[in-house]
């Protein structure tokens, strides 16, 4: 039985009693109490998380100053490219019976060799099925493998700023260790990861060197995140670290097991900035929520639904953008085919369509051309502009005309790159594949090509 404690103290002679209550302590009361501990959920959900150690060949330069720890630092970029073996550790989940495993890109991207031991300490050879830079994601299926055991993913947009969650991993290649802590925050999205911006679940529970790819768990077991990155200066946890959430997961996983190679993304075809209080103040809104559009691309499934420039998206499928980050997570997360319902601001009325998420069109046609005849742009691969290209080469969204898909031969060594958005050819303009292929034919001694490269215009001059 548990009882107040009362200390009383004589204050003096002529003064009356006076009793001071201690707060009431509690103690345990059961055996259960006392073992209160996270190692159920342990129990359940560390069989599913494996270590990955990947092979990969990269090209390394060795300079006749490598062994002298002075020159080399300076002269080390000059010696010849030689391949290397380069080796990389990191952790993975088992998501499905059959040996579905996901883990980062940056652990197992372009890999030779993986291979994956399970907390059990059986081995398995993989093959990575689907990767992702842009996300950091990849989809590996072990081989040979049935009956694992493997985590359920949960709906991370039900998670809430203090829930509580655990960290499983290999730090440092110690072997699996586990960290606790809560989720910190939500819909960070400031963060570079891989190719781009992402969207991340952020926590205290420690996160190292090691732990990429590996599980952020809930307290009933479920997976809530791919552990990918750490804000830190020294290397070591700080207590901030940032998980992939699991909806994205499901999405390239569903994509994955249907055959997919490559991740398939709905197109936004929008431009836009988050709201700040000064926009919020300048467009009469009370509080800055949404993100404002600044471009809307005539083919874009917002321009479908009915959206302007100067309209504030206010949430995707039911749930809150804030960010441009955020919306196209919204759209990754739910899927091409899927059918979401967007809502937005227009003069301070609020509106709703319902909107079909897509790829960019592969239209108008892309009529790939190759020049392949002995004159100076041999080797060049242009094609027309279209929203798929604009995509897929990182354009900017009003480009139009004919784009650089690839050079080589002669035109690589005349300067050409991947991406250029070619404008005219010794004078004369260029509007299409064709009249690229017909102006490179035309004899020349000196050639001029005026294009845009990285939304910078230049020209390039060489002779044939």
């Amino acid at each position: 039985m548990i009882r107040s404690l009362h200390l009383v103290l004589a204050l003096s002679a002529v003064q009356p009693m006076v009793a001071f209550a201690q707060t009431e302590v509690q103690v345990p009361q059961a055996q259960a109490e006392i073992a209160l501990s996270f190692a159920p959920v342990v129990k359940q959900a560390a069989p599913a998380v494996v270590n990955i150690y990947a092979t990969r060949i990269v090209q390394a330069r060795r300079s006749m100053f490598a062994d002298d720890p002075f020159f080399n630092q300076f002269f080390e970029a000059l010696g010849p490219a030689q391949p290397r073996v380069q080796n990389s550790l990191g952790s993975g989940v088992i998501v499905s019976a059959d040996g579905i495993v996901v883990s980062n890109y940056h652990v197992v991207g372009q890999a030779t060799e993986i291979r994956v031991v399970l907390n059990d300490r059986r081995e398995y050879a993989a093959d990575v099925i689907l990767g992702d830079e842009e996300s950091d994601l990849a989809v590996l299926r072990l081989r040979d493998a049935e009956g694992l055991p493997f985590l359920p993913l949960r709906n991370s947009d039900e998670l809430e700023v203090g829930d509580l969650v655990l960290a499983i991993g290999n730090p440092f290649g110690v072997g699996q260790t586990v960290s606790s802590g809560i989720v910190s925050g939500l819909a960070r999205s400031a963060l570079q990861v891989g190719e781009g911006r992402g969207y991340f679940i952020q926590t205290d529970a420690a996160i190292n060197p090691g732990n990429s790819g590996g599980a952020l768990v809930d307290v009933q077991g479920r997976l809530v995140g791919i552990n990918t990155a750490i804000l830190t200066r020294g290397g070591g946890s700080n207590g901030i670290g940032f998980a992939i959430p699991a909806n994205l997961v499901r999405s390239i996983v569903d994509q994955a097991q249907a055959g997919a190679t490559r991740f398939a993304r709905p197109w936004a075809g929008v431009t836009g900035q988050a709201m700040d209080a000064a926009l919020a103040e300048g467009l009469g809104l009370a509080r800055p929520d949404g993100v404002v559009i600044a471009e809307v691309h005539p083919q874009s499934p917002f321009a479908a639904a009915g959206v302007q420039p100067g309209d504030v998206i206010l949430s995707l499928g039911g749930a809150p953008t804030n960010t441009p980050q955020e919306v196209i997570f919204r759209m990754a997360a739910l899927g091409v085919g899927a059918e979401a319902e967007l809502v937005w601001l227009r003069g301070g009325q609020e509106q709703r369509a319902t909107m079909m998420l897509a790829p960019a069109p592969d239209d108008p046609p892309r009529d790939q051309t190759t020049v392949i005849e002995d004159v100076a742009l041999r080797g060049l691969t242009v094609v027309r502009i279209n929203p798929a290209v604009t995509e897929e080469l990182g354009l900017p969204m009003q480009a139009t005309g004919v784009a650089v898909l690839q050079a080589e031969d002669l035109a690589e060594r005349a300067g050409f790159q991947r991406g250029d958005v070619i404008l005219g050819i010794n004078g004369a303009a260029v509007g299409s594949p064709a009249d690229v292929e017909a102006l490179a034919a035309m004899g020349a001694r000196v050639w001029e090509i005026d294009l845009i490269r990285q939304g910078q215009p230049m020209r390039l001059r060489f002779r044939f």
